[in-house]
């Protein structure tokens, strides 16, 4: 889940707005910029080295106020999420459960991001924006950052990558490659000395990273799904990218190399033998109205039976063997899901559905009458999963929607 490329640092930032006015304050950022734009001077050529890349055309650096900072994450959220877009998603989170009913997802995440972001790069102005009341120290390592995200613009189509319609689990995984990428870089440009590969695993550290950010208030209150998806692709990114520079240390994890997965990224061995996921189609006629559809891959497949079950070691096995999902969300208002998963095995398909009976019996609906099933069942010969949920007067419940596996699928195997 993603819907803007945001920058996001693991130290907290200054809430407090720059005060004064007039001549001499803008004197005062004339002086800021100034040395911002020496800063990403300097660092041009370690970001170059770190990633192995080199500017084509040097980024412009500015600064913005926190107001203006928020403008932009509103700008940017209402464009890759219209109205009827994020309705949506927010009826299909909300049915799964990882989206509690009081929770506003637009305010929520605007709030989120105003309080976390240190700086951010636009791709369409080439240029790197530092909010005026971030200290100097964070400043530099928010250029550090941001300054690999500019140097990715000028390689890869970012907007192509990202912006992908109804493909959640692959912009998961691209934007995981874009900010791994950068959080590593950073790494070894604030720090040359530090061998990156002694460092712990980086996915392993996100409790500690978690509780770290829980002091800041947007981030704290925010669902625990929000949360871990904001982490995952600085963390779980930043993991994939260490390995793959021991794997194929003369080349980049973009074009044929992105993972099109969060199964690739959190598992290595899957990318490396080129496994994608299937791709599945809900077959029309439709019982009812479609509101929306998507995915959720692995990673969330892990973060719904978390929260189901409570153990995330346990849900890390169950979501583990997935081979690819797709989702309806039914009626006007919104509130019957389908969810198709198929597996690599019938031992993981088993073990998945037995796991999600459980803690699908046991989750809360706030006195609302709901009926639902889930079930094993082939999927154009592979182990299939099917879960639904609805009121029990639904018409899907006589008519059933059904999914195809399509073949080939649209995201092909990685190259060998």
């Amino acid at each position: 889940m993603d819907w803007l490329r945001r920058s996001w640092v693991s130290t907290a930032l200054i809430a407090s707005a720059v005060a004064g006015a007039g001549c001499s304050e803008r004197a005062r950022a004339v002086q800021r910029e100034a040395e911002l734009k020496q800063v990403v001077d300097q660092m041009m050529a370690p970001v170059e080295r770190a990633t192995g890349l080199t500017f084509k055309r040097h980024p412009k650096v500015l600064e913005r106020t926190r107001r203006q900072v928020r403008d932009y994450v509103i700008h940017k959220f209402d464009d890759d999420l219209p109205p009827s877009e994020l309705q949506g998603m927010e009826a299909a989170y909300r049915l799964f459960g990882l989206l509690p009913d009081s929770v506003d997802l637009r305010r929520t995440v605007i709030d989120l991001l105003t309080e976390q972001v240190a700086g951010y790069f636009d791709p369409d102005s080439n240029a790197l924006f530092i909010p005026t009341d971030v200290d100097p120290a964070l400043a530099r390592i928010t250029v550090s950052h941001e300054l690999v995200h500019a140097l990715q613009a000028q390689y890869v189509g970012i907007d192509s990558v990202i912006h992908q319609e109804r493909q959640n689990d692959r912009r998961s995984a691209a934007q995981a490659i874009l900010e791994g990428q950068a959080t590593l870089a950073q790494i070894l440009v604030l720090m040359p000395e530090q061998n990156v590969d002694s460092l712990p695993d980086f996915w392993e550290m996100r409790d500690a990273f978690g509780k770290q950010q829980a002091e800041m208030t947007a981030f704290a209150s925010a669902p625990p799904w929000l949360r871990e998806s904001l982490i995952f692709p600085y963390l779980g990114g930043a993991e994939f990218v260490r390995r793959f520079r021991h794997l194929h240390p003369a080349r980049q994890p973009f074009g044929a190399l992105m993972p099109v997965s969060t199964e690739q990224i959190l598992h290595l061995d899957r990318y490396e033998a080129g496994d994608r996921p299937e791709h599945l189609e809900f077959v029309r006629p439709s019982p009812d109205t479609v509101i929306y559809d998507n995915d959720l891959g692995e990673f969330e497949t892990r973060l719904l039976l978390e929260q189901l079950l409570h153990n995330s070691a346990t849900a890390a096995t169950l979501a583990t063997g997935w081979g690819g999902d797709r989702y309806e969300v039914y009626g006007s208002p919104a509130d019957a899901l389908v969810w198709y998963t198929v597996w690599d095995d019938a031992r993981a398909a088993d073990q998945f559905a037995a796991g999600l009976k459980r803690g699908w019996g046991e989750r809360r609906t706030d006195g609302r009458v709901r009926r639902s099933d889930i079930s094993r069942l082939p999927l154009g010969g592979l182990p299939g999963v099917r879960l639904m949920d609805a009121p029990p007067d639904w018409a899907g419940w006589k008519h059933v929607p059904t999914v195809k596996v399509v073949h080939p699928s649209p995201l092909r195997a990685r190259p060998r």
